[in-house]
């Protein structure tokens, strides 16, 4: 009889956590009965009663959870006699709260994304970078998105907000002024409409609003990925940057800030991408520039690559099983 294995997710938006849990969960099927608790994820649900006879019954259970709410729900059902094995990820960069940190000190096995997160944690863990569906996240020639009028795209996905840096890509996206038929394309949910109006100005002072598009976070990311020339993300600070990795994996052409997230160690610079200081406009621009009219090389080949062989959701899955296993 294999294990079981549970995954909780109960969050209303799908962010890159549901993404992650998404990538991997085919994965643990050969070796374990793989299950959802929540919503608002695909995968095999389980209900709250089969959840229930599960872990107050003698077989051998692992659940993971991947926020505070999951915690406190899963500790709750260990208060009462419960027996499972608790496993949690923390997505944050941040110094965890009073909160957060008590929660996690309670999981059997607590696991962090990049070294910077295990460093800021101050309790023991294991570092496990997310990986993506290289299946799902592939190159495709020809597309062209049809709400786009210009031919080339430069893509930022993401949150639309100060800490994603959107500001200083389009202080440098001026450079699209003297090149009509590029781009500027940035997709994701807005934090706050003032950010998104400040974002237009800047736009419109450097005269190149028809060139630049705001679109609302989709599904249809994938298509968006296959349709640009080059993927800019200027963040400040990411808990991981599953949309880097999404876009090598797509096969585009990445710029990112140096030492924010896992952007450092996916991205060798001049090798499989870009790497920028953090807020630099006159150096994003420059690169900017430079890609546009060719004088650097399109690295999209050697981004997935690097991706396939090092970021998939396999290997992930792979470096889960261990540790559930342990």
């Amino acid at each position: 009889m294999k294990p079981i294995l549970i995954h909780t997710h109960f969050h209303k938006r799908r962010t890159g956590i549901t993404r992650s849990i998404e990538n991997v969960l085919p994965f643990f099927n050969e070796k374990f009965e793989t299950y959802i608790y929540g919503y608002n994820v695909k995968g095999k649900k389980i209900s709250f009663f089969r959840l229930k006879s599960l872990i107050f019954s003698n077989r051998e259970v692992v659940v993971h959870c991947h926020r505070n709410n999951e915690m406190i729900r899963m500790l709750f059902y260990r208060f009462l006699g419960a027996k499972f094995t608790f496993v949690a990820t923390r997505h944050a960069e941040t110094t965890p709260s009073k909160l957060t940190k008590l929660l996690l000190k309670k999981a059997d096995k607590v696991i962090t994304l990049i070294e910077s997160m295990s460093k800021n944690l101050g309790i023991p863990n294991a570092i496990v970078g997310h990986g993506v569906d290289v299946d799902l996240f592939f190159p495709k020639q020809d597309v062209r998105r049809d709400n786009i009028e210009q031919e080339n795209i430069i893509l930022c996905a993401g949150r639309v907000r100060k800490a994603k840096g959107q500001q200083v890509l389009l202080e440098s996206a001026k450079v699209l002024k003297q090149h009509e038929n590029w781009a500027l394309v940035v997709v994701g949910k807005v934090d706050k409409p003032i950010f998104l109006e400040d974002l237009a100005a800047i736009a419109k002072k450097h005269e190149i609003e028809k060139q630049v598009y705001f679109i609302d976070e989709t599904k249809d990311i994938i298509s968006y990925y296959q349709a640009s020339k080059l993927v800019v993300i200027p963040s400040y600070s990411e808990g991981f940057s599953l949309v880097t990795a999404e876009a090598m994996s797509c096969g585009c052409s990445v710029i990112a800030t140096k030492n924010v997230g896992v952007h450092s160690s996916l991205i060798t610079h001049s090798k499989n991408g870009y790497l920028v200081d953090v807020g630099n406009v006159s150096e994003l621009e420059t690169l900017l520039l430079k890609a546009i009219t060719n004088e650097i090389p399109h690295l999209g080949k050697k981004a997935r690559k690097e991706i396939i062989e090092n970021w998939s959701a396999e290997k992930e899955a792979n470096h889960l099983m261990e540790i559930y296993k342990n």
